[in-house]
């Protein structure tokens, strides 16, 4: 199948029309706009990655696992590193979307200015063809009058070659004489801008050929520009999948070295307090016979009662004894 090109289907019949060069502009703008649309998308998705990163960053310092020890300790300092690890790829694929935005701007801003150039060029000749055209259709209508002037003057010439009024065909031969050379000098004004129309018209012809054999290059490499920048977009974001991976996976060969039974065994040896219980503890009873009798320890029966003779007469005048009575102040059982 035959490949269709710009320089084949974007003619008008119209000389002066542009709809088909606009349709290309108007292509070659949208596709500008593309082009911006997704250097936009990989700096947004550029500014995703590193924010993930430095989030990551700051959950790798946090403290987890800093009192656990031996081979699962070495396992969670493993997912912090790791962590990391991850964190800082992230970072550099946020500076790889980045770089690659940046050439996508670059490439965009070269082809503006190739256009630009293009375009000003073809601006001019659209301006030539159009003036010149109308030079040439008001030089086309002058002429077509100039010669209905002549051919009228020759119609009166004709009608009154017969009259005896040789004044009068004088002036009417006179007339048709300047109506002629009038209109030869039209038929030459008119014939002069047709040549220069048509020569305009070739000089755009060409240059129209080569704006859209430089705008379809312009828009093939575009489009594969785009294309490829998505496809290496993708391939950075594939391939920190498989970086992440990796690094997830030194922390999964970590943790198939963490030895449940050896943590035990590690902490009993790191802590162990010694290998024999407390003595059990024994009842001592206080009345029982481990402790050698210091005295008869006194019975918890109530002492006998005692019954006492009658209180002696506080009047004895014996000067043997002497008695206190409840009321005297200085009464104390306490002897000193």
């Amino acid at each position: 199948m035959k490949n269709l090109h710009f320089k084949d289907f974007f003619w008008n019949s119209d000389l002066t029309c542009t709809g088909g060069y606009d349709a290309i502009i108007q292509y070659l703008n949208d596709g500008k706009r593309t082009c911006k649309e997704v250097e936009d998308f990989m700096k947004a998705r550029a500014s995703v990655e590193e924010k993930y990163a430095k989030d990551l960053l700051g959950l790798s310092k946090k403290v987890c696992g800093h009192n656990e020890m031996n081979t699962l300790k070495r396992s969670l300092d493993m997912l912090k590193l790791q962590t990391e690890h991850v964190s800082l790829s992230h970072l550099q694929l946020a500076q790889s979307m980045r770089e690659e935005a940046k050439k996508l701007e670059e490439f965009r801003e070269k082809q503006k200015e190739a256009r630009k150039k293009m375009e000003q060029q073809m601006d001019v000749l659209h301006k030539q063809k159009s003036t010149h055209f109308k030079k040439t259709m008001d030089s086309k209508k002058a002429y077509e009058q100039k010669c209905r002037d002549k051919e009228e003057a020759d119609q009166n010439v004709n009608r009154n070659t017969n009259t005896n009024n040789t004044k009068q065909i004088d002036k009417l031969f006179s007339k048709a004489q300047n109506a002629k050379q009038t209109a030869e000098e039209a038929d030459r004004l008119y014939h002069q801008n047709v040549t220069t129309v048509g020569k305009i018209r070739d000089e755009w012809m060409k240059e129209h050929i080569k704006a859209c054999e430089m705008f379809e290059k312009q828009a093939m490499e575009r489009i594969n520009c785009l294309r490829n920048t998505v496809w290496t977009h993708l391939n950075q974001l594939s391939q920190q999948c498989v970086t992440s991976d990796e690094l997830y996976e030194e922390v999964r060969k970590s943790l198939e070295q963490c030895d449940v039974q050896e943590d035990i065994e590690h902490f009993v040896n790191l802590r162990r307090t010694g290998d024999k219980p407390p003595a059990p503890v024994v009842y001592d009873n206080f009345y029982s016979g481990l402790r050698p009798p210091a005295v008869a320890p006194p019975s918890r029966l109530p002492p006998p009662i005692v019954r006492r003779g009658p209180l002696p007469d506080p009047t004895n005048d014996s000067e043997d004894t002497i008695y206190s009575t409840v009321q005297d102040a200085g009464y104390s059982v306490i002897q000193y």
